[in-house]
């Protein structure tokens, strides 16, 4: 494919989106119907579709037109690339049709503020509230390609072994300050998952802040662990790479987990799964963590697609979300046992909010230490609180 029909294949997948189609679903279904397309086009046309959608507001602006369509956002892209116009919309092979002389007159530089920085119009108030001066330069960042993070498995090798067993193979990394396991790949990307040191368990695949945040929380002396919302199980794993506690990972959804006992294995750990139905009143545990459902907002460089999903009346009801998930996980902690709450939001009413909440409905409950992670740290942004009895 030439750079122009990969824009045009961007173009179209682009309207699938808009018109409702999960991203990911709206790529997987351009891929199966495009056998001409090889590898590395996919990439090309998956990175397209992404960086459109991390920038879609400033992409529209500057591509004009009244209507926001796959192709006034590929139009934006170009001219904020600075790329040959009348080179990529030729309108010959597969390229896009050539402008219009609307098209060639409409655009303009985005607006400061939420505009500029490609974010909701409605949430950027709540984004101000809870960053201040720096909501602009961290909703910025998210403008950006996240970077791919590798944590060192120590049971396996040190994170010299591991950059040495990766570079064999074409994957250069370098350590990262956020977390003292945590690699950041700078070449080879795409090989992490072909590659030994990843089949082997040597390495996981997980953001830096991720990391930071279980190599955080206070486990000293922890011989029980109830990871409550695993998901994936990426957390547990980590816990488990530093702790020799008793690990149980639980979710409402169970499917989310079918992968974990696979991954537990793979990196030596042991984790027992478990659906939240099969947790007693009895089953309670030194450290309850609560890695809560939320609006990924601190993880918008990955899924960019949520930034234009989540509604003000969607992220209430997450908010409420959150207080009953901490209600209902703090009946699993013993006497004298801790309780933390995650979130990759970078929103008060996510974050600091929820904390105030939960302790006006369980007064028996407090608040000892609360940690925020933003994306100029160099990962995902995160937020943690750690909660005790009274």
């Amino acid at each position: 494919m030439t750079p122009a029909a990969r824009v045009a294949a961007a173009a179209d997948i682009l309207d699938g989106i808009l018109g409702g189609a999960p991203a990911e679903k709206a790529l997987t279904g351009w891929a199966r119907g495009s056998r001409y397309a090889g590898s590395k086009d996919r990439a090309a046309v998956r990175d397209h579709v992404f960086q459109a959608l991390r920038c879609l507001r400033s992409y529209a602006a500057l591509g004009g037109g009244e209507e926001t369509t796959g192709r006034s956002l590929m139009l934006g892209a170009m001219r904020a690339e600075g790329a040959d116009l009348d080179v990529i919309f030729s309108g010959e092979g597969h390229a896009p049709a050539p402008l219009s002389e609307e098209e060639l007159a409409g655009g303009r530089a985005p607006e400061a503020g939420a505009e500029a920085c490609d974010m909701p119009e409605w949430l950027w108030p709540a984004l101000e509230a809870a960053l201040g001066d720096a909501a602009a330069d961290e909703a910025s960042l998210m403008r950006e390609r996240a970077d791919v993070f590798l944590r060192v498995n120590p049971l396996y090798g040190t994170v010299a072994e591991a950059q040495a067993a990766l570079a064999e193979e074409g994957v250069v990394s370098e350590v990262h300050p956020l977390s003292p396991m945590a690699l950041k790949v700078l070449e080879g990307a795409r090989r992490v998952r072909l590659s030994h040191a990843f089949e082997d368990g040597l390495v996981e695949l997980q953001d830096a802040a991720s990391q930071a945040v279980v190599d955080w929380l206070p486990l000293d002396g922890a011989q029980t662990v109830l990871d409550y919302c695993a998901g994936g199980g990426g957390k547990s794993l980590a816990i488990a790479a530093r702790s020799d506690a008793k690990i149980v990972a639980s979710d409402i959804a169970p499917e989310r987990m079918k992968d974990l006992p696979e991954r537990a294995t793979r990196a030596g750990a042991s984790i027992v799964v478990k659906s939240l139905e099969d947790l007693s009143t009895d089953d309670c545990f030194d450290f309850v963590l609560c890695d809560a459902p939320c609006s990924g907002s601190g993880a918008w460089r990955r899924s960019p697609a949520g930034k234009w999903q989540l509604s003000e009346d969607s992220l209430a009801a997450l908010c409420d979300t959150q207080v009953e998930v901490l209600k209902a996980a703090s009946g699993h902690v013993a006497e004298g046992g801790q309780l933390a709450y995650v979130t990759c939001s970078l929103l008060g009413v996510e974050n600091e909010d929820v904390v105030a909440r939960f302790q006006a409905l369980a007064p028996e409950w407090h608040c000892t230490v609360q940690k925020r992670w933003l994306p100029s740290d160099g990962g995902d942004g995160f937020f943690g609180a750690i909660f005790a009895r009274k």
